[in-house]
Formats: structure tokens, C-alpha cells, sequence
């Protein structure tokens, strides 16, 4: 991503339910962004804006910000401060390891009223004989400079000698802009060379080894061509599947050659299946709190698929059955679902054993045991009375 764009933004703001109109804190660090563009107008009440780890090559788009209070842009390749003059409410600025050469533009944060701490260590400017004496004369509501607090005395002493250092802050960075100027030509010049020395090699992995062996300077150009490497790199990654990590996808199939139907439960759901001699019956345990959106049913002749958030749930049944007569119901209290498949035709094999089994009520009265008292002399003969006695 070069720049900053609304999918990024709503994609770092789910801590706010993805409303960036009202967000107050916003990490954009370590996204390849070159140029800040739309974040003023989008996210007007930040208070917290964290651009780190990044390629912003200028400080821009960000007056509307007036509740901003802490801006971190570490990292990045800016060469000169400038465009924060409205941030009225800017506590704390952090510029560590930039490239900042002209110092002078730290005067731009004079009407910053509210700055109270300023980080510039790790550039160029920070190499100047007396830097720190010339950035707290020319701050004087600086609390701390490069995390080190200043005192009374120091602020004093360098905004007495202020314009003595600012004599010779000028020449410095004056030379520093000379010698900018010089690297850029070499940079340019050594990053033809080595486009030349690339497009000869064939080998994909040799051009990439070549560019990385290859000596650089510390300048934005170079950091910008890394992250450009870097960004290839792992979109190539991405993109070329890793047999190592990644396993194959298993391929379902639900009908065998012939074209059979299998028995398949993905989902591993308890079920009860039940053959009636008129209807099949059966009850799938589905979890009570899914949403029945993500349940679909489809009944065939031969067959029922219900496919359960993407698993699915195949049966086959012997019979055919009436797939339009069909009914499909769900349990508001477990959640379970029933489904009632009438066949197509009676069962007579199946309704002759279940009427075998089950007794009629003659039988049933008449199997019942004696009951009440029973004469023994009644039931025997009077040779055959046991003794008893």
C-alpha cells in the first residue's frame, strides 16, 4: 500500500466498531505508505496518529487535525519539517531516525504553543555543533528534547547564544544539502548499474541475491527500493502455495461411479434415522444457537442432503420418497431439526411386521393372567390334587 486508503483505515479501527469518523487513535505503521492523503478528512478527532515503520518522504495533509496530540513519524524518509503549523493541539512529535539535514525548519513549530516534546535523534541535523542549544532557543515551550529534560539554566544560555548557533546551523546544513544533492546523482547512477547487471541474469533468484549483495547507502531512495524488495517478496510468498505448511484440500465426493449416494457427515451431528413402513424420519441435532440461514436442505428421491454452515450431511435411503410432500421443521427449544420424508410407496413387508408385533387388544385381554382367587379343585381332577399337606 502506498497510500493511506478507507479499506486500511476501517481495517485499523476495530477497536471502534470500524467507525473511523470517530476514531481517536489510529496505527497505520509498518504499511509501505508513501504520502499521508485522506486521514485529516476522514478522522477528524484524532488525538493519537502513529505513521511509523513507513516510506513519508514529506509532512502533509494534516491541518485539519486540531485535536492531535501525539504524531509519531519515526522511520520514514523526511527530509525537512513542515506543515504542522496548525496543530494547535500537538503535544508530542516524534521524528526519530528520518533525514532530516535542515534544522532551521524546527522554527516552523514556533506558534505549536501546546509542543512539549520533541524527538529528532537518529538524523542528520542531530550531528550539528550546538543542535540541541539552537532547538531549545529557538522552542522555548519545549519540556524535553530527544527524551532528556530541559532545564531553566540550559533554555537561557541557548536562547541568549540562539543566533550565534543559527550562523552556523546554516552552513552545516548547507553543506549537508550539497552533499544530499551529490548522493542522489550516485544513488541514481549505481541503481542503473545494478538494473543492467539484473537484466542480464536469467535466473529469478540470482537477480534477487545480486540486488541484495550489492553495496548501498543510507539514503530514501535505497529504503524505498528495500521496501519495494521486501513488498515483492512477499507477495510471491503469498501467492506460491508451500507444500511444507500447507495440505491439500480433501475433495468430498457424495455419489460413488455408479452414481450411488454416500453416507456422509462432515459435521460429525448426532442423528437418528427411522424407517417407517409409510414415511422415513429423521432427526439431525443441529447446534441450538446456529442461524437457520446457514442451514440448507435439500430433499431428493433417493436421498437427503443438508448442508450445515458449509459441512455437509448426506443420507441415503432404500425407498423413494416424495421429495414435494416432504416436511422440514426446527426445534425453537434444541434447536434440533426434524424432517418427515413420505414415501412413494407403502412398505407392505414393513407394515406386515410392525402389525405382527404389535398385539391386538382381543389378544391382549386374552392373555391376561388369573386374577382373584382361584380354586385349585376347579383346575384338577381330584386324583391328580397334589398333596398339599
Amino acid at each position: 500500500n502506498s497510500t493511506v486508503t478507507e479499506a486500511l483505515v476501517r481495517k485499523k479501527s476495530e477497536h471502534n466498531e470500524r467507525l473511523i469518523s470517530t476514531l481517536e487513535e489510529l496505527s497505520l505503521h509498518q504499511e509501505d505508505i508513501e504520502c499521508i492523503e485522506h486521514i485529516q478528512n476522514w478522522c477528524r478527532d484524532l488525538k493519537i496518529l502513529l505513521l511509523q515503520s513507513n516510506l513519508i518522504a514529506r509532512l502533509e495533509n494534516l491541518h485539519k487535525l486540531k485535536r492531535l496530540e501525539y504524531l509519531n513519524v519515526a522511520v520514514n524518509n523526511i527530509e525537512r519539517v513542515e506543515n504542522l503549523e496548525a496543530l494547535e493541539s500537538l503535544n508530542k512529535l516524534d521524528l526519530t531516525l528520518n533525514f532530516v539535514g535542515e534544522l532551521t525548519s524546527v522554527e516552523s513549530l514556533r506558534d505549536n504553543y501546546n509542543l512539549r516534546e520533541l524527538l529528532l535523534i537518529g538524523n542528520p541535523c542531530a550531528d550539528y555543533p550546538h543542535y540541541r542549544d539552537f532547538v531549545v532557543g529557538t522552542l522555548p515551550q519545549l519540556h524535553s528534547l530527544d527524551c532528556k529534560e530541559i532545564l531553566p539554566s540550559e533554555r537561557i544560555r541557548a536562547q541568549r547564544l540562539r543566533q550565534q548557533h543559527r550562523l552556523i546551523i546554516v552552513q552545516c546544513q548547507a553543506d549537508q544539502a550539497m552533499a544530499r544533492d551529490e548522493q542522489r546523482i550516485r544513488v541514481a547512477e549505481q541503481q542503473a548499474e545494478l538494473a543492467v547487471q539484473c537484466a542480464g541474469i536469467e535466473d529469478e533468484e540470482e537477480r534477487i541475491r545480486a540486488f541484495w549483495n550489492a553495496k548501498s547507502e543510507h539514503c530514501p531512495e535505497i529504503r524505498t527500493e528495500i521496501a519495494r524488495q521486501h513488498r515483492l517478496g512477499r507477495e510471491k510468498s503469498e501467492s506460491k502455495p508451500n507444500p511444507l505448511t500447507e495440505k491439500p484440500k480433501r475433495t468430498t465426493h457424495l455419489f460413488a461411479p455408479c452414481g450411488r449416494p454416500y453416507n456422509i457427515n462432515q459435521a460429525k451431528l448426532p442423528f437418528n434415522f427411522q424407517d417407517e413402513p409409510s414415511h422415513y424420519s429423521l432427526l439431525l441435532e443441529v447446534y441450538k444457537h446456529l442461524d437457520t440461514s446457514l442451514i440448507d436442505v435439500d430433499v431428493q428421491p433417493n436421498y437427503v442432503r443438508i448442508t450445515v454452515k458449509g459441512k455437509v450431511f448426506q443420507i441415503a435411503y432404500h425407498d423413494e420418497v416424495k421429495p414435494m410432500e416432504s416436511q422440514v421443521q426446527r426445534s425453537q427449544i434444541t434447536g434440533h431439526l426434524q424432517l418427515m420424508l413420505p414415501k412413494l410407496k407403502v412398505n407392505e413387508v414393513l407394515s406386515f411386521k410392525s402389525a405382527k408385533l404389535s398385539p391386538t387388544p382381543n389378544k391382549r385381554a386374552a392373555g391376561k393372567g388369573p386374577q382373584g382367587i382361584v380354586d385349585i379343585s376347579n383346575i384338577c381332577a381330584p386324583p391328580d390334587l397334589p398333596d398339599l399337606i
